[in-house]
């Protein structure tokens, strides 16, 4: 029997969703363990079929609950989710995407498999209809925590999280920018879901870098200036240690992690921006002299990201906060000690959950560190971002008629004199 077409696709996303579900893996880790010698094509097109999985779980598993008398094997439930995908929500066609969900199946779970999915395609998108995708997709622990934090913008943070995130862009100075790029009105460039950055005139002559639109705030609000002494913690993948680069300060970048920290290194010599590089624990790291500012992006739970890494959503769970809030508070701590009198600190996470933002508030003052609040004329284009105490709060929801944006926290600290 000859193979359907396009079965090392759906092999590959099928690979893709099992690390996340079953190893609790980051898909992006996970995409890079696939064999080398699949085709680029075929590598994009299953991380464009996992992500459409992951993004509408709990959507998918709704439909097929119906036509399931008791619980499948995971591989069998992850054919049946793929197929399903593909019918309701990819536009495959349906005997392509029954056959190949079928071959994808275990051999004993080949002819349920071959059942479920033909009642579904006979449903149509029409399956959809009707359910509460929002509250669906979203786990109910951050659902939860998000009602307690946000109240009813949960239900607009989790809409946000259902569709691909648009490519953003952090320009060089003085660059344009590509045909097709809205300019945000905090300076990102936005490009359509599914630009291929590498594919864009002047990637190569380093005019840009990715980098999300929130993502770019804590350094703009960091307000480098040159020939400051800075240090970003925490560093990679760069775009931040690029934004102070380009600020003219001197800034140093500080990552834990020696892979990441090559990828940082390539991506400041694409942009042709200065930077030392230090490969260090940013908890024990100390600066040969006391600092002027210092960036501190902690490493969190990563749910502020999710309209972009769906895998957070299901990777995650509600112990792994507490742990994530201690670790940052350690580096909190340590980041204070780098810093000369009147030093400024900006600390960040790409989080959602208030444990790793709003709650450091209180920490930073037990270690002596002065808040310094912003106010909305900090942050022109984007004032529902400043707090009423000050800090710096995104939300998936904002901006949702441009494409969203990711959930950031940042604050502004400063040592006393």
């Amino acid at each position: 029997m000859t193979p359907p077409p396009g079965l090392p696709t759906r092999r590959a996303a099928r690979d893709l969703i099992a690390a996340t579900l079953d190893d609790r893996r980051p898909l992006e880790e996970a995409l890079d363990a696939l064999p080398g010698r699949l085709d680029p094509r075929d590598r994009a097109a299953a991380h464009r079929i996992a992500a459409m999985v992951l993004r509408r779980l709990g959507s998918i598993d709704e439909v097929l609950a119906p036509f399931l008398r008791k619980e499948p094997p995971p591989p069998a439930r992850h054919a049946l989710r793929i197929g399903a995908a593909e019918l309701l929500l990819l536009d495959t066609p349906p005997h392509a995407a029954v056959a190949t969900a079928v071959t994808l199946a275990p051999k004993a779970f080949a002819g349920l498999v071959n059942a479920v999915l033909r009642k579904v395609a006979t449903e149509g998108p029409a399956a959809l209809e009707g359910l509460d995708a929002a509250r669906l997709d979203t786990p109910a622990w951050l659902w939860s925590a998000w009602h307690a934090a946000y109240g009813p913008a949960v239900r607009a943070m989790a809409e946000a999280h259902r569709g691909p995130a648009p490519l953003d862009l952090t320009p060089a100075l003085g660059a344009e920018p590509p045909s097709g790029a809205e300019t945000l009105p905090t300076g990102t460039w936005r490009m359509a879901p599914g630009t291929r950055v590498t594919d864009l005139p002047g990637f190569a002559e380093g005019r840009f870098w990715v980098q999300d639109a929130a993502a770019a705030l804590p350094a703009i609000l960091l307000a480098p200036r040159p020939g400051e002494r800075i240090a970003d913690l925490c560093a990679a993948p760069g775009g931040k240690t690029a934004q102070i680069a380009a600020a003219g300060a001197e800034v140093t970048a500080v990552e834990r992690d020696a892979g990441r920290l090559t990828r940082l290194a390539e991506n400041l010599a694409r942009l042709r921006l200065p930077a030392t590089l230090v490969q260090a624990d940013a908890a024990a790291w100390a600066p040969p002299e006391p600092l002027d500012a210092i960036l501190l992006d902690a490493p969190c739970t990563a749910t502020g990201t999710i309209r972009r890494h769906p895998d957070v959503a299901h990777a995650k769970r509600a112990r792994d906060v507490p742990a994530a809030a201690q670790a940052q508070a350690r580096l909190l701590a340590a980041a204070a000690r780098m810093l000369k009198p009147g030093g400024r600190l900006v600390f960040a996470t790409c989080s959602l959950q208030p444990e790793e933002g709003e709650a450091h508030l209180a920490r930073a003052a037990a270690l002596g560190l002065e808040h310094q609040p912003w106010t909305a004329a900090d942050l022109p284009g984007l004032p529902e971002g400043i707090t009423p105490a000050g800090c710096l709060r995104t939300r998936p929801d904002f901006w949702a008629g441009r494409g969203g944006m990711d959930g950031f926290f940042a604050m502004r600290l400063r040592r006393p004199t």
